[in-house]
């Protein structure tokens, strides 16, 4: 499982160009079954997924395509989580 956390950049003032597009590739991920969760970093810092199911390389390429990441609006950090106990609710991640 891995949390990706999408931070702006500098160059966030190209965010409202390519928010369509953004939200089509979050949307994607979930339609594959890849994002388990996405959500806001407040105050207004970016974005974070939760992902899961897929390898590093694959979750590197899929955010390689995201149109913030391709047009420098965010950052992206991926960070990999082990999980080992998860509320019974979550089980699936485990």
């Amino acid at each position: 499982m891995f949390l990706v956390l999408l931070k702006f950049s500098a160059h966030r003032s190209r965010a409202r160009d390519h928010m369509d597009a953004h939200v089509q590739w979050i949307q994607r991920g979930f339609d594959d079954g890849v994002f388990v969760l996405a959500g806001s970093l407040p105050p207004q810092q970016g974005g974070a997924l939760l992902a899961h199911g897929v390898s590093r390389d694959e979750l590197q390429a899929r955010i390689d395509d995201d149109p913030f990441v391709r047009e420098q609006v965010v950052s992206a950090e991926i960070v990999e989580i082990a999980p080992s106990k998860a509320d019974a609710r979550l089980s699936f991640l485990v």
